[in-house]
């Protein structure tokens, strides 16, 4: 079938990018395990290496399992063209990679993954990058932050742990007067609950680990783009408006227009970080995204269901789900998230840090993993885990105090888990 946008999400889910195999006839997708791919001849084999014909050369740039993934999630997203990777924090390093250069920086927010504060405070120091970190609730502090040297800004639409909500709308607006991209890490929303590029997103990474695939045993990223920016207004993007040495002088923004990100970030980002994704992992995040609007239903219907009980429980201090009145983010949710602020949250106890270390070790039903997105319930302490390598001001900026539990709510039946959190509680306070 075509990637018909007029094709409601449900159908999109199932169809976009797959066909039946030429070969078999087989329905699903197959794994294609290989490495190297036959050329037609030596006239076939240059036109791929120099990018006049779109084919297959390598598997570390492109795979046909992985390209029907790209092609899925870019139709879900509303994008042109995708690229998936090896994991979340390689899409980053992914999406950032064609922006920036030595002296360069980002503004991002403040309430992002732990892995991601660590990736953007120390790690891109390394090739002469470096992050701004601003509450992207106090907009003015986010245009005073962007000065000639910001060549994106980034935070997530759901942010993880809190589930705090991004107004994407104002955001986006302060990146368009300043001429720069917006990277929304949807992860947490997924397409289902939040298409970023809707609200003004330049480029959507999402780590594929998580909802996307939702059964915990795979890891992968994605960069999806929107193919609405200009990369040759403003000179910031040479990478994308100037020629490229390596192709003999293409200019990639010239070239392929609205999918100048996308070709770039295989042509160049895949051949030499060597970032890919492996045919199987696509494989297990197909069949997961076959079934992800029925999934995030569920985990929001359970969700409201668990944060509900908890914020009425007189163990519990406060309770970050957007999706309840009580949260400051509560309005944003229906222009933002319209159909639900997710299964990711977090709640403070009253006993602190020593009664949140007794909790998780007190569940049963609840896994304790450094992961979320799961149909099974998880949970972590952050402060101790995720977000340990921060200081203590910088975990209570991302919402990961000492005292706070991050749970991502699966979709199992509501009232087991509360059972489970309730006999948790009991435990870690008595």
């Amino acid at each position: 079938m075509s990637d018909d946008p007029t094709f409601g999400f449900d159908t999109l889910q199932i169809h976009a990018g797959a066909r039946p195999d030429p070969a078999t006839g087989a329905r699903q997708t197959p794994i294609y395990q290989s490495t190297a791919y036959v050329f037609r001849d030596a006239d076939h084999a240059a036109a791929l290496f120099n990018l006049q014909e779109v084919g297959y050369i390598y598997s570390r740039l492109t795979n046909p399992t992985v390209a029907v993934l790209q092609e899925r999630i870019a139709t879900l997203e509303g994008g042109v063209g995708a690229v998936c990777c090896s994991s979340g924090h390689a899409a980053q390093i992914m999406a950032l990679f064609p922006l920036m250069g030595p002296g360069k920086n980002v503004v991002a927010s403040t309430r992002l993954y732990g892995g991601t504060v660590t990736q953007f405070s120390q790690t891109i120091k390394r090739f002469g990058w470096s992050a701004t970190f601003v509450d992207f609730d106090d907009l003015e502090a986010v245009k005073a932050a962007i000065n000639d040297d910001t060549r994106a800004v980034f935070c997530e639409s759901i942010a993880n742990p809190g589930g705090y909500i991004t107004d994407l709308d104002a955001i986006s607006a302060i990146s368009d007067a300043a001429g720069i991209p917006l990277i929304v890490d949807n992860t947490s929303a997924t397409p289902y609950l939040c298409r970023p590029f809707d609200h003004g997103a330049t480029l959507v990474v999402h780590s594929t680990t998580k909802y996307l695939t939702g059964n915990g045993t795979v890891t992968g990223g994605c960069v999806v783009d929107s193919g609405k920016f200009d990369w040759t207004a403003s000179g910031k993007f040479p990478s994308m408006s100037e020629p490229e040495p390596a192709y003999h002088g293409l200019k990639f923004h010239e070239t392929f227009g609205p999918l100048a990100f996308t070709f770039h970030s295989i042509a160049i980002g895949l051949r030499d970080l060597g970032m890919t994704m492996n045919p199987q992992g696509a494989h297990y995040t197909l069949m997961g995204i076959e079934t992800l609007s029925l999934r995030m239903q569920r985990h929001v219907e359970n969700a409201i269901k668990v944060a509900s009980w908890l914020e009425n429980d007189p163990r519990v201090d406060y309770v970050t789900y957007a999706g309840l009145p009580s949260s400051p983010y509560y309005d944003r949710v229906a222009s933002i998230c319209p159909k639900g602020a997710g299964g990711l949250f977090t709640f403070a106890l009253k006993g602190g840090y020593d009664s949140c270390v007794k909790f998780v070790d007190a569940v049963e039903l609840f896994s304790h993993v450094a992961n979320l997105g799961d149909t099974r319930s998880l949970i972590i302490h952050s402060a101790s885990t995720t977000h340990r390598q921060l200081t203590p001001e910088q975990q209570a900026a991302a919402g990961a105090a000492p005292n706070v539990v991050r749970v991502s709510i699966g979709i199992e039946d509501a009232d087991d888990l509360i059972a489970d959190l309730d006999q948790a509680l009991a435990k870690a306070t008595s």
